[in-house]
């Protein structure tokens, strides 16, 4: 049975199944820049207090995020924007490390029905690549160590996503607590991507958008061009930086193994010493280039390099 619940001004319901409360449309919201957001929520602390510096942040955060229109659903309404990083795969945190800082930023948008991840540039800049993870599809949500840990409820995964920004961590724990889990799940029972020319759900192993035709770069071409070419997926996905610093190192690898290859008969231990550290940098990075060229395909990089966002008429 449902109750109406008043939290300063912002009306919110709870039932006997879900965790906390909802915001409902209409109520304390208005639009910033163009989209809907519960500015009472949104601009206020973990305390529910108005507080300038907030809504300063929020507001800048907000400004990052224009392209989210589209993707949201009539009277969806945004609660919080915040950074963070992508999930790393163990290949990743083994392989680059600390770059992963860089390489894995994104953004978060908290609404009234799911969360946006959007994976960005080290500026937090889009570059056309958004999933989705609607609050019905979680079993739980929970804040750990500055992470948000994410559990699905088809019990197959759980997903973290670290360094969440300092500033945001107290208000998010706020907000799970709002938040219901409950409701229907659409089809979706985890984290996907949309495509960000018509916000259909993308599935693995696409290598176009069934709805509107937008095609992607594939995970075979990367892993060929990674093969064949010192930092060619990486170059083919575009991820320039990736892209040089993988070239840099290969090609440094076949130097050192020409030359010192070439240096064999004099039996010098030297010689031998550089040449197997080229064939072990190359036996080192070439694998790593050609699997994590196929991650990052499975985020569906569009091929064009500008999207413009195109709303697909609904089919009877």
């Amino acid at each position: 049975e449902k109750a109406a619940v008043q939290r300063k001004g912002v009306a919110a319901v709870t039932t006997s199944t879900t965790r906390g409360r909802v915001p409902v449309a209409g109520i304390g919201q208005t639009k910033v820049f163009g989209l809907l957001v519960d500015r009472e929520f949104m601009f206020s602390n973990h305390k529910e207090k108005y507080k300038p510096r907030v809504e300063k942040r929020q507001r800048k955060l907000i400004t990052q995020i224009s392209f989210i229109r589209p993707f949201l659903e009539p009277d969806e309404t945004i609660l919080l924007v915040t950074t963070a990083h992508s999930p790393p795969t163990v290949l990743e945190k083994l392989g680059i490390g600390w770059l992963f800082l860089y390489l894995k930023r994104s953004l978060l948008i908290f609404t009234d029905r799911r969360i946006f991840h959007v994976p960005t540039t080290s500026s937090y800049r889009y570059r056309n690549s958004i999933c989705q993870i609607p609050y019905a599809s979680c079993e739980s949500i929970q804040m750990k160590r500055g992470s948000l840990v994410v559990e699905y409820k088809d019990g197959k995964e759980t997903e973290k996503f670290p360094r969440l920004s300092g500033r945001e961590k107290k208000k998010i724990r706020a907000l799970l607590k709002i938040i219901s889990l409950e409701g229907p799940q659409r089809g979706v029972s985890r984290r996907v991507h949309l495509c960000p020319q018509c916000a259909e759900t993308l599935y693995s192993s696409i290598s176009s958008c069934g709805a509107c035709g937008l095609k992607f770069r594939t995970g075979t071409a990367a892993t060929w061009l990674a093969i064949l070419l010192p930092g060619g997926g990486y170059f083919y996905l575009r991820r320039p930086f990736l892209g040089v610093v993988t070239a840099l190192l290969e090609i440094s690898a076949v130097v050192l193994i020409v030359i010192f290859a070439g240096s064999l008969r004099d039996g010098v231990s030297a010689t031998l010493l550089w040449l197997g550290l080229g064939i072990l940098m190359l036996a080192l990075i070439k694998p790593f280039a050609v699997v994590h060229a196929r991650v990052i395909a499975g985020e569906f990089v569009p091929r064009p390099a500008a999207v413009t966002f195109q709303a697909v008429a609904a089919t009877t």
